[in-house]
């Protein structure tokens, strides 16, 4: 007999990754894909193995489109760069294909089962200094979804993080969610957001700007980030060197956006006591992240007192995992 939350999705539509969050008794799974595609020769004998596989793609002409996991191989095979749908946070407007490249990666990950079944997705803050307008973004998911049979609502990034990783301090904290495109910052008390921002410094802006100095392609810089990239001080190796100046670029952005975030005093959560602050995502992986990201943090004068850092259990996995969580609750 099926449980009610076995129709209960989180979803976390990301720059780098989609991931779907169910719940398996008291447990939970997910499911992910590269948010990404590259365009290879139409052969035959390709097709076959490529369906033997099981290998996510489509056939357009004389060319099949691989898309999530496998993309990235590919590209590296092929020496060129992965096509993105999306690009900081938000649909990309260069990618003509786009739209449809990334309902054939939501489909992936979802499966084909859709009767009845609700689905909580993630949506970016906007950036500081201006009110971006994600009506588009939001609306043109909330479209597909509801095209490809379910019902939807959406969640703020970093919200969803909160969810996630602070039941323990009935979601009061902030959330930090370093994905591929953005960061995403919100603050929470008692589950209810005070405030929301994102900064545009995320894992695609490490992976463009070391790409930049050291000639490698971006995919390679992105391989090197995820497998071997830890922080220890400098190094002999320039793409690492390159990996961890910017890296610390990045954590200045989201210390001068939590400085600039609370110099209006009405978004500064009167709680009397400090509160912790989780961060999640890909890009808070690497070994050494959470230390540096403290450090930085101490060094800024904030009027928010925290009482930890931590990293989030499942950092890859958390905002889809919020998702769910929140959808549950409804």
């Amino acid at each position: 007999m099926k449980n009610a939350n076995d129709n209960l999705i989180g979803l976390d539509i990301g720059t780098s990754r989609i991931v779907a969050a169910r719940r398996n008794g008291e447990d939970y799974r997910y499911e992910s894909q590269l948010n990404a595609f590259v365009r290879i020769p139409f052969s035959k004998m390709t097709l076959n193995v490529l369906k033997k596989e099981q290998v996510p793609h489509v056939v357009n002409e004389q060319e099949i489109t691989v898309f999530g996991n496998e993309a990235s191989r590919f590209a590296d095979l092929l020496n060129s760069d992965t096509r993105r749908p999306m690009t900081r946070g938000i649909l990309n407007p260069n990618e003509a294909d786009s739209l449809s490249q990334i309902r054939h990666v939501i489909g992936a990950v979802l499966g084909d089962e859709k009767k009845n079944q609700k689905v909580c997705f993630s949506v970016p803050a906007p950036p500081l200094g201006y009110e971006a307008n994600l009506t588009y973004h939001e609306a043109t998911l909330k479209g597909v979804l509801e095209e490809m049979g379910y019902e939807t609502r959406s969640i703020n990034e970093g919200l969803a993080v909160i969810y996630s990783e602070l039941e323990d301090t009935n979601y009061t904290g902030v959330g930090v969610s370093c994905g591929g495109g953005l960061c995403n910052v919100s603050v929470a008390y008692m589950s209810v957001p005070v405030t929301s921002f994102s900064t545009p410094k995320g894992g695609d802006f490490i992976d463009s700007s070391a790409s930049a100095v050291t000639g490698e392609l971006s995919n390679r810089i992105r391989i090197a980030k995820e497998e071997t990239f830890h922080f220890n001080g400098h190094f002999a190796d320039k793409v690492l060197q390159a990996l961890s100046v910017y890296y610390d670029d990045l954590i200045q952005s989201v210390m001068h956006g939590l400085k600039e975030a609370f110099q209006n005093s009405r978004n500064v959560p009167r709680i009397g006591k400090p509160i912790p602050l989780v961060l999640s995502g890909g890009s808070a992986m690497p070994p050494g992240f959470r230390d540096r990201f403290e450090k930085h943090l101490n060094d800024v004068s904030l009027p928010v007192k925290f009482s930890e850092v931590r990293l989030a259990k499942d950092p890859l996995n958390a905002t889809a995992k919020g998702a769910l969580v929140a959808v549950m609750a409804d």
